[in-house]
């Protein structure tokens, strides 16, 4: 049997919220942690890390298509286990702006927890590779449950093989 992919997992290990909105971007980062701290793979207070590095070093964990990385320090205190957790808020999350006066502004999160490194690069790589397919990211923006989620991932990748395959008989 194959490997899970990082969003069957995330699923599978309850590690999911959906949230219509936020009054900060430090209660979207506390809320984005909920999950993971529920079932012991982070501590309770694992998210303030998070905010604490983002307040020091800026919005650093927010990236293109409203996608946002929240994470913590390599060997930060409260990480137990490896997972990444995801949340989908209806409305803009505002994380201000960057060094380069660029507003930052997330609906999707993928929030990282790191303990063993070769779990947590393999879960980096896969994410890349959602990061980079705007199809499952919108509609993992549309997403409202759990099998939302998982009908997303299936559509979306087999629309991409399937478009590498005739791109190849060509």
């Amino acid at each position: 049997m194959a490997d899970k992919t990082i969003l069957q997992k995330i699923v599978e290990r309850g590690h999911y919220k959906f949230v219509d909105r936020v009054d900060s971007w430090q209660e979207a980062v506390k809320l984005s942690c909920e999950s993971l701290a529920k079932t012991g793979y982070v501590s309770d207070n694992y998210y303030q890390q998070i905010v604490d590095c983002i307040e020091k070093y800026g919005p650093y964990v927010v990236f293109e298509h409203y996608v946002a990385m929240p994470h913590s320090q390599e060997g930060a205190e409260g990480a137990n286990q490896t997972a990444v957790g995801f949340m989908r808020v209806k409305e803009d999350v505002d994380f201000g702006k960057d060094e380069d006066g660029e507003q930052k502004i997330a609906r999707l999160f993928f929030t990282l927890a790191a303990k063993d490194p070769n779990e947590h690069l393999d879960n980096m790589q896969q994410l890349m590779q959602i990061f980079t397919n705007e199809p499952l990211l919108d509609a993992l923006m549309a997403a409202n449950t759990p099998e939302d989620i998982l009908k997303a991932e299936a559509e979306k990748q087999s629309a991409i093989l399937k478009a590498e395959g005739e791109a190849e008989a060509i």
